[in-house]
C-alpha cells in the first residue's frame, strides 16, 4: 500500500490543463485523466481541496479595453464552470464533492464558508473552491495559497504543464536548469514566474510548502502526496 506524506492538501489546477491540446474549453478525456488521479489520491485517505483557474475560457488580461474589475469577475465565473465540470466527473467516479464559490452562485454551488468546508473535509468529501478569492486583481494562485492557509493544508500541490520550476524559461532557454528545491525568498529574488509573488508571500508567511510538478507525468498526484521526489519543492 502506498504511504502518504501529506494528510490534507490543496491541489491547484490551471484552467488550461483542462483544455488539453484544444487550448480552450474542456477536453473530456483530459478531465477524466485528471479526476482519475484525484480519485486515486482520495482513495489513499488524503483530504483534498481543489482550486481551479479559468484560463481555458477567459483570462482577465484578455479584456484589454475593459474595466479590469469586470474582466476579473468574468474570469471568476469561468472558474465556476470548471469547478462544476470537475465535480460532475468526480461524482461519476463515486467521489463525494462540494463546490464552494467565493462569490455567491447559490443555485449551483455553496458559498465559501470555512467551517462548512472543514466539515466537508472531515467527512471525506473533496471540496472544490471556485471564483478565486472573490476579489478582482488577485490570481487563482493567490486563492490557492489563501485556501491552503484557511484549511491548514500540509502542502499546496501546484500541478503544472511542466515538470517543475526552472531557473529560466525552458521554452526560451534550452539550457534552463530545473530546481529540485528552493526557498520562498529565493523564488521571489530570482523573479521566477511559476506562481505569482503575492501567492508565494502568503505561503511564506503561513509556512505552507509548495510542490510544483508536471500534472501529466505518470501517476503524478499519487507520487506527490506520497512524498516521492518529484518536481520542485518551495519551502
Amino acid at each position: 500500500m502506498t504511504s502518504i506524506g501529506y494528510k490534507r492538501v490543496i491541489i491547484k489546477l490551471s484552467g488550461e490543463a483542462l483544455a488539453g491540446e484544444n487550448g480552450n474549453g474542456i477536453d473530456e478525456k483530459v478531465l477524466g485523466d485528471i479526476t482519475d488521479q484525484i480519485k486515486a489520491v482520495k482513495d489513499l485517505g488524503v483530504e483534498i481541496g481543489i482550486v481551479v483557474g479559468g484560463g481555458n475560457f477567459w483570462r482577465g488580461r484578455q479584456g484589454k479595453e475593459m474595466d479590469s474589475s469586470t474582466a476579473d469577475h468574468m474570469g471568476m465565473l469561468a472558474t465556476a464552470i470548471n469547478a462544476l465540470a470537475i465535480q460532475d466527473a468526480l461524482e461519476r467516479k463515486g467521489v463525494q464533492t462540494r463546490v464552494q464559490t467565493a462569490i455567491d452562485i447559490i443555485k449551483v454551488a455553496e458559498p465559501y464558508i470555512l467551517r462548512r468546508a472543514l466539515s466537508h473535509l472531515d467527512k471525506g468529501r473533496v471540496v472544490i473552491f471556485a471564483c478565486g478569492t472573490g476579489n478582482p486583481h488577485f490570481t487563482t494562485d493567490t486563492a490557492a495559497a489563501l485556501r491552503a492557509a484557511d484549511i491548514n493544508a500540509d502542502v499546496l500541490l501546484l500541478a503544472k504543464n511542466v515538470d517543475g520550476i526552472y531557473d529560466s524559461d525552458p521554452k526560451v532557454n534550452p539550457n534552463a536548469k530545473k530546481l529540485e528545491q528552493i526557498t520562498y525568498k529565493e523564488f521571489i529574488n530570482k523573479e521566477l514566474h511559476a506562481m505569482d509573488t503575492t501567492a508565494i508571500t502568503l505561503c511564506m508567511e503561513n509556512n505552507i510548502k509548495v510542490l510544483a510538478f508536471g500534472l501529466f507525468e505518470d501517476n503524478a498526484l499519487v507520487r506527490a502526496v506520497s512524498g516521492e521526489k518529484i518536481g520542485t519543492l518551495i519551502k
